[in-house]
Formats: C-alpha cells, structure tokens, sequence
C-alpha cells in the first residue's frame, strides 16, 4: 500500500483510441495510480449513465421486494441469488477482527451457463426473481461492464509490459460477478466492529464499483488512515484484487477498504467484479520479476482459492462444506 491522501482519477479516452503514444501515456497512468493507491476514479469508461441508473433502479425494485420473494431465490451453492444481512464475514481479514457478520443484503449474479459443467467450479445458470425486466437489465449491464472489464485488461497488459498471451486468453471466458448491494444505514451508537463490510481486499483481478451519493466507501493507506471515496458523478471506482497483485507480483497494490455506513440512509452500490476462468494457474509475470523485485509468489489454481474463500466466508458455502458436497 501507498501512502496518500485523495484517490488518483483516471481519464480513459485515450483507451478507445488507436494512438500509441496516447496509450503509452495511458498505461503510464494506470500503473502510477495501481502501484502507488490501488485505487482509482475512472472517468469516460464508454458505459451509458442510462444503463447503470437503470441496473440502480432494479436493484431497488429486487430489495423492496418481500423477504419471502428474495428468499425464493436464495443464495445456492454455486455462488447465485439473494445473499441476506448477517449470512456473510469477512473472517480472512488480517485488518480487522471481525466476530460480526457483514450488514448488507445483496442479489449475486455470475457468467450465465446454460448448464454446470463437470470440473468446473461454480459454473452454471442464474436464479432470477419474478421481477418483470429484472433479468434484461441485470444481463445488459453484466454484458457492458465484461467488455470493460476485458478492454482494462489490456490496458493491464501494456501497463506491465508483458505479453497479451501470457494474460488475456484466461478472460476469453472469464468469472465474473456482478452484486447488488444494499447497506441499511447502521444506528451511530452501533459497536466499532459492526461494519457494513468490514475491512479487507478484493480476492479477484478487477473491481468495477458504481455507487450512489451516500457514501460510505473507504481505503486504508499505509499508515493505517482510512481516505472516503465518496462518488464522482458519471465516474467508477476501479480497485486491484489479490490475484492482479499476485500476477504483478505485488507491483499493483490490492488495497484495503470498507464501508460504514451511518448516513442514516439506504446506502446502494453495484460492484462487478473480472477475474479470469476458474481454471487459470496465477503465478508473477517474467515482466514483473527482476533482480530488485525477485518472484514474491507461488503458483495458484485460481479455482481453488475461491473455494477456500467462499467456504471461510459464507454461512451457504460452509454449510456445504461440512456436508461434504462437491461445487464441481
């Protein structure tokens, strides 16, 4: 982690160009940004403010719906539907101890597989609520923000100057997530540790946020100070996750953050989430290994620590666990 004091923003017009000097100068940014904060506003993203107010609007509709409607979609075991408040702990965080769950309910939506396919972890279909349009809205914008997701992945590549083989075919098909947060507001004489996400990094590659104007969101610096990342209007907030900061070998930084919500208010956010296929070994890129920054990291099946994660931080997935079911 960096030391700092605001989060960079990042202009990304320069990425739906075919000007090399413009995306030199582009990827000179974003690796200043991820190695130094993590953290980033990103700016001209080619996503249409109709669509994510749209995504907004229906994930109020799904939370507004009665808790035996969202119950019928519940949370299974391959990772998909509605995720109710006290069901989820970041228990993994080494930033916190955190003995209480999570304030927050949540619908989780991943690549939709018309069937699971045998060996590969979490694959299959979504649940969807009886919620007219819900489904259309939800996949459109999963739609939009892969192709983002894949176009900052390039943009990763000439950041770390490595070749695009060694990175983009593992997002030919990648895992994606896409979650629909709702934060009750949190009563101000609650206890320190009761967070509506407690500390801790993303596991994934990219995080993708759009939020709304209640704010909340906050990352850690070095010296343990915690910087608001309240919203820009028309910007994401865009973050590195451990496996990134694994393939960089800690070049680009997966940063802490949480979200305490004591606005008083309903406080929604939209996070997505690109990370590669789940059958992808991560190991440091040879660009990023050198005599100053020797490999700092073994290799990892990318589908095996989701499962240890999942397991250590779902009440559903340790139910499985201790059931001894198999996800596959």
């Amino acid at each position: 982690m960096g030391q700092f004091s605001e989060i960079p923003i990042i202009d990304l017009s320069a990425l739906w160009s075919e000007d090399e000097q413009a995306l030199d100068c582009l990827a000179h940014e974003f690796y200043k940004a991820y190695s130094e904060t993590g953290f980033g506003y990103i700016l001209n993203h080619g996503v249409p403010s109709s669509l994510v107010e749209q995504v907004f609007e229906a994930s109020k509709q799904f939370h507004a719906l009665p808790l035996k409607s969202k119950m019928a979609v519940e949370l299974n075991e391959i990772h998909r539907g509605f995720i109710p408040i006290n069901t989820s702990t970041d228990v993994n965080s080494t930033l916190a101890e955190v003995k209480k769950p999570n304030q927050s309910e949540s619908f989780m939506m991943m690549r939709e597989d018309e069937l699971r396919s045998p060996g590969i972890y979490l694959s299959g279909p979504n649940l969807w609520p009886e919620l007219g349009g819900f489904r259309e809205t939800v996949t459109a914008y999963n739609d939009r923000l892969s192709e983002l997701g894949f176009s900052l992945m390039k943009l990763v590549v000439r950041a770390l100057n490595t070749d695009e083989q060694k990175v983009l075919p593992a997002f030919e098909k990648p895992t994606t997530w896409l979650r629909l947060l709702h934060y009750p507001p949190t009563e101000p004489t609650a206890p320190e540790d009761l967070y509506g996400s407690a500390p801790h990094t993303d596991f994934g590659c990219l995080t993708i946020l759009a939020q709304d104007d209640v704010g909340g969101l906050q990352v850690m610096t070095s010296s343990g100070q915690w910087v608001d990342a309240p919203v820009i209007p028309g910007a994401f907030v865009i973050n590195v996750g451990d496996m990134l900061n694994l393939w960089s070998n800690g070049l680009l930084l997966s940063t802490p953050h949480r979200v305490i919500n004591r606005s008083g208010r309903e406080r929604y956010s939209c996070p997505f989430f690109f990370d590669p296929h789940v059958s992808t070994v991560i190991e440091p890129l040879a660009s990023c290994v050198s005599q100053e920054n020797p490999s700092r990291f073994a290799p990892l099946n990318f589908g095996d620590f989701l499962r240890s994660e999942l397991e250590a931080g779902y009440d559903k997935h340790k139910s499985n666990e201790k059931e001894g079911e198999d996800y596959d």
